[in-house]
This record gives structure tokens, C-alpha cells and sequence, in this order.
């Protein structure tokens, strides 16, 4: 079982806090525009210590092949094996602030594809000093310690 099993959907969040809205409107206890739901990532990403997901050991085949190419920190597509090429982003910004703050991080794609194929949603971040890793498999949503 992952460790999202337990957790509400976004949606049963979101239709919750709007039906509390609606209700606390509708009896005049407050105004609507003050208790209007907003979307915030941050609150909802999670960081696990470990990685057991079953893409965890892809995750870890990327970092090997980042490694080996000297942890490029140029945003752009990089000669992968067997004539296919990844891509890094550059610069992670850490705006979720899930991660350890007083630190830059570089994010890389876990799968590689033809050059200028679209990106998934599949990354690692890496603390540039320490080289720390964290494996998202759902852009930036949760952070699994690899």
C-alpha cells in the first residue's frame, strides 16, 4: 500500500471545503470571498524518507546516468544510451519549500526519449552540495528520499 492510500482525493478535499463555504455563506456567518477555497500545492506535497514505489529503481538508473555525466546544471537535452537523449530542467526553485531550504537543487528526467520528445512527469531533484535525491513522480507533488 502507498503511502497516498489513506490520504483524501484533492477533489473530496476541494468539494468539501466548498460545500463548508456554501454553508457558513448561506447562514450569513461569513462572506463568501473570505472562505473561497484556493489551490495550493505546497499544502498538499508530501516528502517521504524513503522510496519503495516501484518506478523508485528507474529513479535510481537516472541518478547513476546524471552521475556519470557530471550533474550537467544547464537546462537541456543530454546523449543518453542506446541513441536516446534526457532531459534537465536546470534549476529546481524549491517554491513547495518541501525539501531542506538554504539549498540549490538541480531537477533531471527519469526516462529518456528521442531529443525534443515531450517531458513526463517523472524527476529526480538533487541538492547540488550534497547530492541528496529525491525521486517526484508526480511533478513535484511528493518527494521520495532515494
Amino acid at each position: 500500500m502507498t503511502p497516498d492510500a489513506h490520504r483524501p482525493s484533492r477533489l473530496r478535499r476541494l468539494l468539501s471545503a466548498i460545500a463548508i463555504a456554501f454553508a457558513l455563506a448561506t447562514a450569513g456567518l461569513v462572506a463568501p470571498a473570505v472562505v473561497a477555497p484556493t489551490h495550493t500545492p505546497a499544502a498538499e506535497a508530501a516528502v517521504y524518507s524513503t522510496c519503495t514505489l516501484s518506478r523508485c529503481s528507474a529513479a535510481r538508473t537516472a541518478r547513476t546516468g546524471w552521475s556519470s555525466l557530471g550533474w550537467p546544471t544547464s537546462a537541456g537535452w543530454y546523449s543518453w544510451p542506446y541513441g536516446q537523449y534526457n532531459y534537465t530542467g536546470g534549476t529546481f526553485q524549491n517554491r513547495e519549500r518541501q525539501l531542506p531550504l538554504n539549498a540549490t537543487y538541480s531537477e533531471y528526467d527519469v526516462y529518456p526519449r528521442a531529443r525534443g520528445a515531450a517531458r513526463d512527469a517523472y524527476r529526480i531533484v538533487v541538492n547540488r552540495s550534497t547530492r541528496e535525491t529525491w525521486f517526484t513522480p508526480d511533478h513535484y507533488v511528493n518527494f521520495y528520499k532515494l
